[in-house]
């Protein structure tokens, strides 16, 4: 699972130039040119992904460490105040918006669709040759299915000193949900899924959504193109690809470097609006994160934040300063000597 048909260093990588990015001045992005894909096929339109930076404080001493942050389904990285912590402890942030997602997202793909998250892979693999080239130490952080595919990527790449960290935002390990919709329903989808990956099965209640942005009560500002309340439609490919990845997880994974496990410690309420939407995870279940969390390696920290959003960087002031303190304490405890 998550490992290309071809090898990670068979293609030569095709970036563009460096643009100022819409975060602003202090960010900056490229463009990577990828493979043409089963998409491609049906559409005629090749991918892209898209690598974001910041810029280094003028002052700053020069860093030989840097972050690659992967985002999760229904998202990309709007998430400055991760960069200005990382930065704080002495490592460069960069963050990939993978292909058809955020800044990725281009005319005549659908937006958020995969069959296969092992499609990720050549970007993944493009980004940390990249930062491999200007850093000595390199740190793996994924959110919610970013999470899940970051733990499958360095399982997939182990052996061979890519990364030397992986931190995990609340990484979709198994699906939330009733006994019926985690066995039978799945079952279903994951029957309906090979012949008929297109078909919508679910969509997003947009409550989270709507409870983070800014024009709607909450605090943070993202594009509403790239990141809609209801989201994008929910199709049988897409969950049937997660579910073998969960698959692949609740089997054991063999991460061999240092992995950070954090969630929040409650679940709460997803299907309608409610006070307790930023202060719980209203879209995964951190026991069975908890749960999981062991399977992935030999070395796994396990971290609960009390009152942490599904997105632990978007919580509350006092809880996501907590969730960066935990991640950036543990980065210097467990990489000071590298």
């Amino acid at each position: 699972m998550l490992d290309s048909t071809v090898p990670d260093d068979a293609v030569k990588d095709r970036w563009d130039d460096e643009r100022t990015d819409v975060l602003g001045e202090r960010w900056r992005a490229r463009t990577l040119h990828l493979r043409p894909d089963a998409v491609t096929r049906r559409t005629g339109v090749d991918p892209q992904a898209t690598l974001v930076r910041r810029v280094p404080d003028p002052d700053a001493p020069p860093t030989r460490r840097a972050v690659l942050y992967l985002h999760g389904f229904v998202d990309y990285f709007f998430h400055p105040h991760v960069g200005d912590a990382l930065a704080a402890a002495g490592y460069d942030t960069y963050a990939l918006d993978l292909r058809d997602h955020g800044r990725s997202i281009r005319p005549g793909r659908p937006p958020n669709e995969t069959t296969d998250l092992a499609t990720y892979t050549q970007e993944i693999d493009a980004a940390v040759r990249l930062l491999r080239a200007d850093h000595d130490v390199l740190v793996l952080l994924g959110h919610s299915t970013g999470g899940l595919t970051a733990a499958l990527w360095a399982d997939a790449r182990r052996g061979r000193g890519l990364v030397d960290a992986v931190v995990l935002n609340s990484p979709w390990l198994d699906v939330r949900g009733s006994w019926f919709e985690q066995n039978l329903l799945a079952r279903a989808v994951h029957a309906v899924g090979r012949p008929a990956p297109r078909i919508p099965v679910r969509t997003i209640a947009p409550h989270y959504g709507r409870a983070l942005h800014r024009d709607t009560g909450g605090e943070w500002d993202f594009d509403l193109a790239w990141k809609p309340h209801a989201g994008f439609p929910v199709r049988a490919g897409f969950v049937r690809a997660v579910r073998a990845a969960q698959a692949r997880v609740a089997r054991g994974l063999a991460v061999d470097v240092p992995v950070l496990v954090l969630a929040s410690d409650a679940a709460g309420p997803h299907k309608r609006p409610h006070d307790a939407l930023l202060s719980t995870d209203s879209v995964l279940d951190p026991a069975q994160i908890a749960r999981r969390a062991p399977l992935l390696g030999g070395d796994v920290t396990y971290v609960e934040v009390a009152g942490g959003a599904h997105d632990l960087a978007l919580s509350a002031a006092p809880v996501r300063e907590r969730f960066l303190r935990e991640v950036t304490d543990f980065l210097t405890a467990r990489l000071a000597a590298r």
